[in-house]
């Protein structure tokens, strides 16, 4: 699952966080998983976490590990209809005019 179109228009780095934030959920991950899970140098996935923490699109824990969990409002509705990315927008206006 990806993070929320609205979020998407971010850093590649970032994005790839929210992301694989989102598909973990509730779970969360640690930095050295995020690191793992994103093809980046560990400056930039530490940049990025500063970033999205700044601008209140996770959270993080520190009770027996610090762990970092995606903001609710990253995370798409699962019962939301997917829009089909690979349809162009005119083919998404004739869908929503329903032409």
């Amino acid at each position: 699952m990806a993070a929320k179109p609205e979020y998407r228009d971010r850093p590649d780095v970032e994005v790839a966080l929210l992301d694989a934030l989102v598909d973990r959920g509730d779970e969360g991950m640690t930095v050295l998983e995020l690191r793992a899970a994103v093809d980046a140098d560990i400056d930039a996935v530490e940049e990025a976490l500063s970033s999205l923490k700044a601008d209140s699109l996770i959270t993080v824990e520190s009770a027996e590990r610090v762990r970092v969990y995606p903001h609710d409002r990253v995370v798409p509705d699962p019962d939301a209809p997917a829009a089909d990315e690979t349809a162009s927008i005119v083919d998404q206006l004739r869908d929503r005019l329903g032409l």
